[in-house]
């Protein structure tokens, strides 16, 4: 990735909808070049698909909740059927493996307080969900932000 790609990679995380015309003519290029470098950042997986960035108020999405979960147990059976329930959960928009006191860190978004309440019960019923600490987000200081594009040194 040379620095030309990097400059698309930002320019397409500010706005996908932006014709290739357009950030051709930003990063020095024609579209026709423009456009196989797009093409070979997606082909490669560097970009893994388009999407729209929705208002949450909006929507309905009055909360968003971050949950702590430990589990009873770490077989492959267990982690595996908790990993599952928490994928067909729509109210969970990000989880994550963690180290620490806990075993994972869910986003949570909710219409309001019924609405997580109802999610917890749903969490509660799941066999190996041993311990479930709750914290509300009050405001969002910094959300959807882009990724930062790094050089080569710090890839994998």
């Amino acid at each position: 990735m040379d620095r030309i790609d990097k400059h698309i990679l930002r320019l397409l995380q500010q706005d996908a909808r932006q014709s290739t015309a357009d950030i051709a003519d930003k990063v020095g290029l024609s579209a026709s070049p423009c456009a196989r470098r797009i093409k070979r950042l997606e082909e490669s997986g560097i970009i893994a698909n388009y999407r729209a960035s929705l208002n949450k108020g909006r929507i309905g999405i009055g909360m968003t909740v971050f949950v702590e979960v430990s589990l009873n147990n770490h077989q492959a059976s267990s982690i595996d059927d908790f990993e599952q329930a928490v994928q067909d959960m729509d109210e969970v928009i990000s989880c994550h493996v963690v180290s620490g006191a806990y075993d994972y860190l869910l986003e949570v978004v909710s219409h309001d307080l019924a609405g997580y309440e109802s999610f917890t019960r749903k969490l509660q019923r799941l066999e190996n969900v041993k311990d479930i600490h709750t914290h509300l987000a009050i405001r969002q200081v910094k959300g959807g932000s882009e990724l930062p594009i790094f050089s080569p040194s710090h890839s994998q």
